[in-house]
C-alpha cells in the first residue's frame, strides 16, 4: 500500500489516465469530477465499530448513536475491545443500538481479543482473504469489506458489484433495461478494462450519479 502523498497521486492519477484511455464515459466523468478522492484511511478497529453501528442508518442518525456510545467510555478516546466486552448489553442499547448491532459490535471485539481477528496482518494480505477474514466477524458483509479495502486500505482493485450506487450507474450509463447482476458488471468492467484500477472507477461512478448533467443523459 502507498504510504506518502506522492505514491498516493501518482498511483490515482495513473488509474486516471489508464480509464481515460480506455472508457469513454469515464473518461467524461473524470474530465468533469477531477482528481480521484480516494485516500487510505488507519484506525481500522475504530473504523470497522462505526461500519456496524452505521449500517442501515442516516449519516446523521448513525453519528449521533456513535457519538452516545463513545459517551460511555468517557473522554479517554475510542474504547477498546475489552472494554466493550466488558459493558452490559444494557448500557449498549441506551445508546440507540439495536439488540443486533450490540452483538455484532461484541463479537468483533472478541475476535480482536481472541486473535481470530489480526488487524495489523490486513495491509499485508490479498484481497480475498481480507473478505474472508471481515465477513467471518457477525454483522460485517461483502459489501462493508469492500468499502474497507477502497477506503481504509486504499486497494485499487476492488468492483463493489453489491452497492446499490454502483448498480445504478452501471444501469444508467452502460445501457442496461433493467438493474445489472454481478456477473453482467464484472463483464463490463472487463470489456473496458478498468483493472487493475477497479476502485477508481467505481469512485468516479458514483460521482457520475451526483452530476446533474449526466442525469439528464
Amino acid at each position: 500500500m502507498a504510504n506518502t502523498k506522492t505514491n498516493i497521486d501518482q498511483i490515482l492519477r495513473e488509474g486516471e489516465k489508464h480509464l481515460s484511455r480506455r472508457d469513454p464515459f469515464l473518461r467524461s466523468v473524470i474530465r468533469r469530477a477531477g482528481p480521484c478522492g480516494l485516500r487510505p484511511h488507519r484506525g481500522y478497529y475504530e473504523i470497522l465499530v462505526r461500519a456496524i453501528i452505521s449500517q442501515q442508518l442516516s449519516g446523521k442518525a448513525a453519528e449521533t448513536i456513535i457519538n452516545r456510545f463513545r459517551a460511555v467510555y468517557g473522554p479517554n478516546g475510542f474504547p477498546k475491545p475489552e472494554q466493550i466486552l466488558a459493558t452490559p448489553d444494557t448500557t449498549l442499547r441506551a445508546t440507540g443500538m439495536s439488540n443486533g448491532k450490540v452483538a455484532f459490535v461484541k463479537d468483533l471485539a472478541t475476535k480482536l481479543e481472541d486473535g481470530s481477528l489480526k488487524l495489523n496482518r490486513l495491509s499485508r494480505m490479498n484481497d480475498d482473504d481480507i473478505i474472508e477474514m471481515l465477513t467471518d466477524v457477525k454483522g460485517i458483509g461483502v459489501w462493508t469489506a469492500h468499502m474497507f479495502l477502497m477506503f481504509s486500505l486504499f486497494r485499487m482493485d476492488v468492483l463493489p458489484v453489491g452497492d446499490l450506487g454502483i448498480r445504478n450507474a452501471f444501469h444508467r450509463h452502460y445501457g442496461f433495461t433493467s438493474a445489472p447482476t454481478a456477473v453482467q458488471m464484472e463483464a463490463i468492467a472487463e470489456e473496458n478494462k478498468w483493472r487493475p484500477y477497479r476502485s477508481i472507477a467505481s469512485w468516479y461512478l458514483w460521482r457520475a450519479l451526483e452530476d446533474e448533467t449526466l442525469k439528464k443523459k
